[in-house]
């Protein structure tokens, strides 16, 4: 399947049951929920889809469990976050074995590599697999910076072809596109940016309070991109302290919360992660609540043509 880099791409949760094993019933009925509102790519092990807490198998199991549901319908995307080239290269092509569409892929783990050996970590995994990749640039959590210098090594690589864009300067949009056209595709990776990304020109989001809401997510996607920007405005606003719960240290139990809310989810999160308590359980369930109270009435977004 062409994964083409466009539209909404949750960073889902994983879910767990109360022993401690993935929950796949209750994945399922989440990723249906994501379907059935318009999403256009799925990224399976992420930040929120607490990666580093993952075995292997699960990942496999993940991708099958994704593959059964959604069918051929959009593309099925895993994350790969590791310590070592070797181990990055090993998950690519264990991905690609058990039939994944893509790649997300984050620069080295733990180590702050240089600008020369992020470039080679990259080219190395890149060589490895036939899947398509996007870089997840977000110096702000992971402390390296994918620069247009980079960026300009990297394009000999065909299969990497998109950049998750978490810099949180909204100029890079420009930059990048002044600079490669559309060699590289952008996807916003940001809630609290999200339409400022689409504004600028990304060509979709990597999103996560999606996870919890994804009819207002692609809703906003949609009208901004038709140009109904007064539209999608009104939902963004809205939507804003929401999202703010997305960047926040403890992003994977916030909007594992929000997911309780709209009962497509539970809090089951794996240690060291634990589920949210005392006075910051109370301010999140407070932004939650106080935002199903005002949830605003959807247009009719599905039959947006863009």
């Amino acid at each position: 399947m062409k994964v083409t880099w466009t539209g909404i791409y949750p960073a889902i949760t994983t879910k767990f049951t109360d022993n401690d094993e993935l929950d796949l019933p209750l994945f399922e009925k989440n990723l249906k929920f994501q379907l059935e509102a318009g999403i256009e790519g799925l990224i399976i092990g992420g930040t929120l889809g607490e990666a580093t807490a993952l075995t292997d198998e699960e990942k496999k199991t993940l991708i099958k469990s994704s593959l059964e549901t959604v069918g051929h319908t959009i593309p099925v995307l895993l994350n790969i976050a590791e310590q070592t080239t070797k181990e990055a290269i090993r998950q690519a092509q264990m991905a690609e074995e058990h039939g994944a569409h893509g790649l997300m892929l984050l620069p080295p783990m733990r180590y702050k590599a240089t600008d020369y050996e992020t470039v080679e970590y990259f080219k190395a995994v890149a060589n490895a697999t036939s899947l398509p990749i996007m870089l997840y640039n977000n110096p702000v959590d992971y402390k390296i910076l994918i620069t247009l210098d980079m960026l300009d090594e990297l394009k000999e690589c065909s299969n990497i072809q998109a950049i998750k864009e978490s810099t949180r300067d909204i100029t890079n949009i420009t930059r990048m596109r002044n600079k490669f056209g559309d060699r590289f595709k952008i996807l916003g990776g940001v809630d609290t940016l999200a339409l400022e990304a689409l504004l600028m020109g990304a060509d979709g989001l990597v999103a996560g309070l999606v996870c919890a809401f994804p009819e207002e997510t692609v809703a906003i996607y949609k009208l901004a991109k038709a140009g109904r920007i007064e539209e999608a405005l009104e939902i963004y606003r809205w939507f804003m302290p929401l999202s703010e719960l997305d960047i926040d240290a403890q992003l994977v139990q916030n909007i594992k919360l929000a997911e309780v809310y709209t009962g497509i989810g539970s809090e089951n999160v794996r240690a060291p992660r634990l589920i949210l308590r005392g006075k910051r359980r109370e301010e999140v369930i407070k932004v939650i609540e106080d935002s199903l109270a005002c949830r605003p009435t959807l247009p009719n977004y599905k039959k947006i043509e863009i």
